[in-house]
């Protein structure tokens, strides 16, 4: 955790943000395996990934607070070392099967990035039902069509290369 914590230290001084407490900061990665983590941050640190999407049943069973816009998180990879900052701009609740092709499109897991409509909802449709698939039951939860997701939009504020 320590490694947390210097990076933490070093995007408060390096960004002038001395005020934000370092246990307001959020620590998270993506996916669900050190390797998908580490290919969806691939994403973001390229400026492809800008969005995410998590059901509401993951923050329940955590028992966290829900991001919202300004909420500051550091992104670790499948190692659990820091590569950057995001911070939230954008929290939107809705149903998975009201997910629109512009969101999947902004979350960038498709391939070819340049896809058309119905073959990038396809993927992000089929990866995300997988991943739920994966996840929910051993939280207790059963995924729907109907369940409630969290399209979170960011942007990244620092990176470190390691």
């Amino acid at each position: 955790m320590s490694n947390i914590s210097g990076f933490i230290n070093r995007f408060r001084s390096n960004n002038k943000v001395n005020n934000i407490l370092q246990e307001s900061i959020l620590v998270d990665s993506f996916g669900d395996s050190p390797e998908l983590s580490d290919m969806l941050l691939d994403l973001v640190l390229a400026g492809t990934k800008t969005a995410t999407c998590t059901s509401l049943f993951e923050y329940q069973s955590k028992l966290c607070e829900l991001p919202k816009p300004g909420t500051l998180t550091v992104i670790i990879d499948g190692k659990c070392r820091p590569r950057c900052v995001i911070e939230t701009t954008e929290i939107i609740h809705k149903s998975y099967k009201d997910v629109t092709v512009e969101f999947a499109r902004e979350e960038g897991e498709h391939e070819p990035l340049d896809s058309s409509d119905e073959l990038i909802l396809q993927q992000w449709r089929d990866a995300h039902w997988a991943y739920f698939q994966r996840v929910l039951p051993q939280l207790g939860y059963t995924p729907t069509k109907n369940m409630i997701v969290l399209c979170e939009k960011f942007r990244v504020i620092y990176s470190e290369n390691i």
